[in-house]
């Protein structure tokens, strides 16, 4: 049997993103590994469920937790197109994935290794994960980038339909 790569893995998060961009929701998509079957997905739902807490990676855990029957994803590893914030990482430390990998790093926001890293360094928590990033990096880039410019070209153009002014009047 060939061994699925975290390539592979990146890619299945990567279409989770995708469904999120389509939604109009931050194109974060994330899913859960065990024994190389994927056991959970989940894309950023925030504006779709008019919750806070929807980030790809919380509805990927309940939806593993729920697929083994237990809070404890020993055993599992969790792909996520972006560095995760510090509500997911928190999550993630309470669940306890052996692994974490993300695409996208984020050094303002990103809490596992960003700005701090809640999976490794704070010996008070109960758990440590093995992080690894970098994986499909500029694809997850390439879709936030995008994501953002489109949101900033609608804002334009409902500011110049609101304005009565001709499209391309407004700089933003």
């Amino acid at each position: 049997m060939e061994l699925l790569t975290d390539d592979y893995f990146m890619h299945q998060a990567l279409r989770e993103a995708r469904k999120a961009f389509k939604a109009n929701e931050v194109p974060i998509g994330a899913v859960i590994v065990k024994d190389q079957q994927v056991i959970a997905r989940g894309w950023n739902q925030v504006e779709t469920l008019k919750d806070a807490t929807a980030h790809a990676e919380m509805l990927a855990l309940t939806s593993a937790q729920s697929h083994l029957g237990d809070w404890r994803l020993e055993g599992c590893t969790l792909y996520v197109t972006k560095e995760p914030c510090p509500m997911c990482a928190g999550a993630i430390v309470h669940c306890r994935p052996d692994k974490v990998v993300f695409a996208l790093p984020d050094p303002k926001a990103g809490a596992c290794g960003g700005w701090i890293n809640l999976l490794q360094s704070n010996p008070p928590l109960n758990h440590a994960c093995e992080l690894q990033y970098g994986i499909c990096e500029d694809e997850s880039r390439d879709l936030l980038v995008g994501f953002f410019r489109e949101a900033r070209q609608k804002r334009k153009n409902a500011l110049e339909i609101q304005k009565g002014l001709p499209p391309g009047d407004i700089e933003i």
